[in-house]
Order: C-alpha cells, then sequence, then structure tokens
C-alpha cells in the first residue's frame, strides 16, 4: 500500500512535524510512504527522516529558489481558505502545485494534516483513495468561520482523525458529516533511547513553543515557591518563541537567576527529560500533548494542568503523574512540591509512567491506522449510501423551506455552518 502524507513544512520544527515523521517511520515497515512538504524553506529537515520515506517539496521557500521569483508567490492563495491562521504563507502557486501533485497523486491512502491542506485533499484528491483529514489541533481551536468552511469539505472526506477522543465527541456532536468516520488516534512517540531517569536529578524540566498559552510565566511563579523551599531545585525550560524576552525578564524579577534558566531549543528532548525528576506543563489549552508523552516514555512523571483536551486523557492522577486545575499557580506549586519532597513518590509514579507510555508506541498507532484504513475499505459503500441519502434529505429541506413549508425535525438538514447536530448512526470515537 502507498500512503501519502500532506504537511505544511517538514523542514521546520513542531509536534506535527515529530508525530508526522513517528507515524510514517512505522508505516514504512510494512507499506510505501512519502511525505509531501508544501513549502521548504531549508535544504535538510531539523528531525531525522527515514531513508526509506521519500520527501517531496512543492514549493521551495529558499532565497536561490526560482520559486520566489515566480509571480505567482505574490499572490494570495485562493483554494487555501482564507480563515485558515497560515493562509498569509500560501500562495497562487502553492494552491496550483497542490493541485498538480495530487491530480496525479497514486497513493492509495492521503492524510492531511491541518485544516487547510485538508481542504486541498477535498478539492484536488482522487476520491479512488482514501482521504483522510487529520486534526491536530482541536476543533473548537478553529475560529467559528473555518469550522463552516471544514463543514462543508470535511464532508466528502473518508474519514477525520482527532488525537484525543473527547476531540472526536465534540466534532461528532457539532460538526454533521454524513458517511465520515469520525474517530482519535492518538499521536505515537518512539521509545527513548536513553536511560529511563532514576528521580534523583533535583531538576524540574519543561519544554515547547515559548508562547502565551503554554504558560511558562505560570510555571515559573510556581516554581519560585519550590525554591524557596528547596532552593538546591533548577527549573530548565527548553524551546523558543516570541515570549522568551518577557520570561528572562520574569526570571529575573524572581531572582531566580541561576536556578531558573531558559535552555533554547533542543531535539531530541528525551536527553534532557531523562536527566530530570519532574516534567511540569501549564498550558491552558493542548490539542493532544506530546511533551508528557515524551516525558512519561523517560520515566519521568509530569505535573499537568488539567487543561482541554489531552493530558486528562494521558495522565492517570496520582499513578503516573498529577492534574492541576488551569490557571491554578497554588494547586501547581502543590503539585510540585509533593513530588520533589517524596523520591519515592516520584520514583514509584515515573515507573508507572513508563508502564502507560507503552501504549503510544509508533507500531501500536501504525496497527491503529491501518486497521482504520481496512475498515474505510469496507465500508466504502455503505458510507457513500449514508452521504447521498443526507444530500437528498438536505435537498428536499431546502426545497420545503423555500416553500414555506416547515419540515418534522427529524427530517431537518441544519443550516451548513459547521457546527450541526450529531453524525448519523456508526460515527462513534
Amino acid at each position: 500500500m502507498k500512503i501519502t502524507f500532506l504537511i505544511h513544512n517538514i523542514y521546520g520544527v513542531g509536534g506535527t512535524i515529530r508525530t508526522t515523521l513517528n507515524l510514517a517511520t512505522a508505516l514504512a515497515d510494512r507499506h510505501d510512504v512519502e511525505i509531501v512538504s508544501m513549502l521548504r524553506h531549508r535544504t535538510n529537515p531539523r528531525f531525522a527522516v527515514d531513508p526509506r520515506i521519500t520527501l517531496t517539496p512543492l514549493v521551495d521557500l529558499r532565497p536561490d529558489s526560482d520559486d520566489t521569483r515566480d509571480p505567482l508567490m505574490n499572490q494570495p492563495a485562493v483554494v487555501f481558505p482564507k480563515e485558515e491562521k497560515r493562509h498569509q504563507q500560501y500562495s497562487r502557486l502553492t494552491d496550483l502545485r497542490a493541485e498538480r501533485f495530487l491530480r496525479t497523486c497514486d497513493a492509495d491512502v492521503i492524510i492531511g494534516t491541518r485544516p487547510g491542506i485538508n481542504v486541498y485533499l477535498r478539492e484536488f484528491g482522487s476520491p479512488k483513495a482514501l482521504r483522510i483529514a487529520q486534526e491536530h489541533l482541536t476543533h473548537d481551536a478553529h475560529s467559528r468561520r473555518l469550522r463552516a468552511v471544514l463543514g462543508r469539505h470535511y464532508r466528502a472526506l473518508d474519514a477525520v482523525v482527532t488525537t484525543t477522543k473527547a476531540d472526536a465527541r465534540v466534532y461528532e456532536q457539532r460538526m454533521r458529516l454524513p458517511g465520515v468516520r469520525v474517530t482519535s488516534v492518538p499521536n505515537g512517540v518512539p521509545r527513548s533511547a536513553v536511560e529511563p531517569a532514576n528521580g534523583q536529578a533535583k531538576v524540574i524540566a519543561t519544554a515547547g513553543r515559548l508562547v502565551k498559552a503554554k504558560r511558562f510565566d505560570l510555571l515559573i511563579e510556581a516554581f519560585t515557591v519550590v525554591a524557596a523551599k528547596h532552593p538546591d531545585w533548577s527549573l530548565r525550560i527548553y524551546g523558543h518563541g516570541r515570549e522568551e524576552t518577557h520570561l528572562q525578564q520574569l526570571i529575573e524579577q524572581h531572582g531566580l537567576g541561576g536556578r531558573a534558566r531558559l535552555m533554547g531549543f533542543h531535539a531530541p528532548i528525551e536527553k534532557e527529560f531523562a536527566a530530570a525528576s519532574v516534567v511540569a506543563v501549564a498550558s491552558e489549552a493542548e490539542s493532544f500533548g506530546m511533551t508528557i508523552v515524551e516525558a512519561m516514555r523517560c520515566g519521568v512523571p509530569v505535573v499537568s494542568t488539567d487543561c482541554p483536551l489531552g493530558p486528562g486523557e494521558i495522565i492517570t492522577d496520582g499513578v503516573d503523574g498529577r492534574l492541576v486545575p488551569v490557571g491554578d499557580r497554588d494547586a501547581l506549586a502543590a503539585a510540585l512540591l509533593e513530588l520533589v519532597e517524596n523520591p519515592d513518590l516520584r520514583r514509584r509514579m515515573g515507573a508507572a509512567a513508563l508502564r502507560s507510555a507503552e501504549q503510544y508506541e509508533p507500531a501500536v498507532v501504525a496497527g491503529a491506522y491501518e486497521a482504520l484504513f481496512d475498515e474505510l475499505n469496507v465500508t466504502r459503500r455503505p458510507r457513500a449510501r449514508e452521504r447521498r441519502r443526507a444530500l437528498w434529505r438536505g435537498r428536499a429541506a431546502r426545497v420545503l423551506r423555500r416553500m414555506g413549508v416547515r419540515p418534522r425535525a427529524a427530517k431537518a438538514e441544519p443550516a451548513d455552518d459547521g457546527s450541526g447536530a450529531r453524525n448519523g448512526p456508526g460515527r462513534r470515537s
């Protein structure tokens, strides 16, 4: 089987890139796998790419590329939805390259990895292939206008796959997608090559983009409580982003210089997590929680905010980590202190975390996708019938409305605004 992934920019950094590479590598054990990068801004990807995977960039943004001088680069994208936050990075050249590729793509399965790219998949992808939209952001993270666009396009695809069960339920309830399989498959995280943490290092670690939503400021505030009682413990923050200057100022303001440090971007991050005894996540929201699983795969317990939607599905509170209310500095500090002051507890939780994280082995995740492919192939005809019935019901409802006849609620087709009723029968996660 040939499987093609469509991704924004495989040459950058980010959770979607890591999880796509993890899944693609696992699938390459049994399939022909290709990753198509809409954009390319550097010669080599930042993350290692398995040599069995074919990389195909569509638009080259490097300064010496002919693409940068193409007049179409200066024209805004028409197909890539303007409601998508990456729209300004796309152009008519991207539209046309995506169309050219997808019109001739011979893959059996094509998987899009962000909303705007999934629109390309619906517009240009062959219906002979299984067309699957991955959602690495949550339903509610999209604007209402974007959800309306996606509601129209996703109903022509075979499946929508979220990273959490909770988000799949939201899609089922709020986006009417007859004939489309809505399900969840978690991100895969490979087993760490480093030795698991022994729980002895007096280090709390964290990692991610230095942006407001990750609430590293809250973590620094909570760490001031820990540092006051345990001045021999340190906080290491790995990552880069626009909040770097503000966070450094906050560290200095609280007199934490030397004990709380911005470490910059590190990849892979597992070596740094294994050198810590606790990993902290203070986010306001997580579509999944890659950092949490990466830490658990290193045998490190995680203290995380119980934010929507991922952490609560990954961490079993009090068993392999701790969950605290979002935005609660005191609760975060108390949970960190609980582990800092109890070496036996953090070693016990670390061992439990190592066991729990085995479910995120990429081979297990790849197996879940292979089972989904098989199911989608078997159910092609009944799903097509369901889609046709919904289409005719919708047309009939619109005709009745134009005639001034109010159809019965059970037969009515909701307005196509991307926020309709629950999917039809069988659309379970």
